[in-house]
């Protein structure tokens, strides 16, 4: 699995995450975002809609008839009914299921960090997990590790 670490330290995840959903999208890849937040995956709902004027980042909630079908789905679990292999964890927070996915994405900002370092190092020694870490920098994803 590899396993990205995504510090947004001064960006919304509102304003990040469609960039990746973006890019997913564009490489034929299916998406999971996962938040426990319910008022942040209407804020990522909104953002998915209204990033890309030009574009349609085609997505849905998680429990709608149709999920199997959506490129992009929105979850409070970290179950890919969209049989999607990404998955982006938006609020943070690391699950246990997120190992199940080829790639694994932890969003964090500045308050999160010391959470996401605790995660990093659950994966010392395991030679199964690569690990990534990027920094917003001037709108763009920079890898630091």
């Amino acid at each position: 699995m590899r396993l990205g670490f995504y510090l947004h330290a001064d960006q919304l995840i509102e304003r990040v995450l469609p960039l990746i959903a973006r890019a997913a999208m564009g490489q034929g890849q299916r998406l999971l975002v996962v938040s426990a937040d319910v008022e942040q995956v209407a804020r990522l709902d909104a953002a998915l809609w209204e990033a890309f004027p030009d574009e349609f980042l085609a997505h849905g909630f998680s429990g709608g008839p149709h999920d199997a079908r959506q490129p992009i789905l929105l979850s409070d679990r970290c179950e890919a009914a969209n049989g999607a292999t990404l998955v982006a964890l938006a609020d943070g927070l690391w699950r246990e299921e997120a190992e199940s996915f080829e790639r694994a994405l932890l969003f964090f900002d500045e308050e999160g960090r010391s959470a996401a370092r605790a995660t990093w190092r659950l994966f010392d020694g395991r030679e199964d997990v690569s690990r990534e870490f990027h920094e917003l920098e001037n709108g763009r994803w920079i890898q630091k590790a």
